[in-house]
């Protein structure tokens, strides 16, 4: 083999074609880099499903062993504030989803719209679990020990141990045990909005770069389907937790 062999591999009209700026060197075409993003992102949503899984599962357990239990404490939810909630994360997945339409037509100004509208989207979220975490922290309508425990009164001995079970008079004995559940798949999901805010705005700022076009808008897409499992999430809490008869 020829030292010119060795320098430059094989001649031919191949060896000298376009490379994309934005492909990746370990990539022989962008469709190749687009389908391994994607099915990467799509494993990686499958074990979030595996993870939510196990709170499901738990729910269901306990919503079996105590069913009158849960009935009651599902009361003290706001359902409207939870359907505020539903509508404003529905709203969000298609504002999302035309995020990606509009970065495959190579309309930039649209998408970075359709992404801050999306952001804008998960701080409303966030702002009304506030409220509604506020409020069960004014209630004691807390998890584990300091369920009973006002927020004025966090750093006594929780109510509960001195009411013989349970500290608010009008809720069934090991109401906490709901309460907990409450807090842990709510929490566990506000994070993941959290996450996705910031992803968010990691992708609108490199939107606002000019770093795609409808040649390249795979983290678009990415980050949209993130979005929309975490709106597929939701749509499950909701009834389970908020609508309970």
């Amino acid at each position: 083999m020829s030292e010119a062999a060795i320098d430059h591999g094989h001649d031919g009209p191949d060896d000298h074609h376009e490379h994309p700026k934005f492909l990746a060197h370990h990539f022989d075409t962008p469709v190749q880099q687009y389908d391994a993003a994607k099915l990467g992102m799509w494993a990686f949503l499958a074990q979030e499903l595996l993870f939510f899984s196990g709170l499901f599962v738990a729910y269901g357990v306990l919503r079996s062993w105590y069913p009158e239990v849960f009935s009651a404490s599902s009361h003290q939810l706001d359902w409207k504030m939870g359907t505020v909630n539903t509508i404003v994360l529905l709203f969000s997945s298609f504002t999302a989803a035309m995020a990606v339409r509009t970065s495959q037509l190579g309309q930039k100004k649209q998408t970075s719209t359709f992404m801050l509208l999306t952001i804008v989207c998960a701080c409303i979220f966030l702002v009304v679990k506030f409220f509604e975490y506020e409020h069960k922290f004014e209630l004691g309508l807390l998890p584990g020990k300091w369920f009973g425990t006002p927020r004025d009164m966090m750093s006594f001995e929780p109510l509960l141990a001195t009411h013989g079970g349970h500290a608010i008079p009008h809720l069934p004995p090991k109401s906490h045990l709901f309460f907990s559940i409450y807090f842990v798949m709510t929490g566990v999901h506000g994070i993941h909005v959290i996450v996705g805010i910031g992803v968010f705005i990691w992708i609108w700022l490199r939107n606002a770069r000019g770093e795609f076009s409808k040649d390249f808008y795979t983290p678009i897409d990415l980050v949209a389907l993130y979005w929309h499992l975490v709106d597929l999430i939701w749509i499950y809490l909701f009834p389970l937790l908020y609508l309970i008869d």
